[in-house]
């Protein structure tokens, strides 16, 4: 069976549960906490598939990868996923229940890329122009990296605005090459 399929049945199955117990908003952070934590330790992934390590200590592992204080109903997921050996799709069941919240909630990702650290007013700034041109909540986030140079990169939904130096000289350098 297709991996985004199972994925995507059991995050429908736990925002299910999540929303009749009133505790999706919870269970969406435990799942963008377990999300950032495959992102941030690809030894993670290893880690839960070794056939050796005892379901005991991949619930250990998935809980803790789930933040300090996790839900009662994510606990209970941990330990449906690991009855039923799914924890290979933990890390695609996790991005799917976030992509079905955000969905239901209307929750639209925006990001501000800077070559430097910015002041929280710009920050906001930022923030309330991306809210102004969309429909639903923003979740807002700013990055710092210096291989932009200068400018900045703003995306949100599915526009994307490139103000940066780097993508400016790439195109002035593409003009004299071609």
């Amino acid at each position: 069976m297709d991996i985004g399929v199972i994925s995507v049945r059991y995050a429908r199955a736990l925002l299910k549960g999540s929303t009749e117990a009133g505790v999706e908003a919870k269970v969406y952070a435990d799942m963008l906490s377990i999300a950032k934590s495959y992102m941030e330790v690809p030894a993670l992934r290893t880690a839960l598939n070794n056939p050796m390590l005892a379901k005991d200590n991949k619930r250990e592992l998935l809980a803790t990868a789930a933040g300090t204080t996790i839900a009662p109903m994510t606990d209970n997921f941990i330990t449906l996923v690991l009855k039923s050996n799914r924890e290979d799709m933990m890390q695609f069941i996790a991005n799917s229940y976030i992509t079905l919240y955000r969905n239901k909630k209307n929750i639209i990702r925006g990001k501000l890329t800077t070559a430097a650290q910015v002041t929280p007013a710009m920050e906001a700034k930022m923030k309330q122009m991306v809210e102004g041109n969309a429909t639903g909540t923003v979740e807002f986030e700013t990055e710092v990296n210096p291989d932009i140079i200068g400018g900045f990169i703003l995306e949100y939904d599915t526009y994307k605005m490139d103000a940066s130096v780097r993508t400016k000289l790439n195109t002035v350098l593409n003009k004299f090459l071609a």
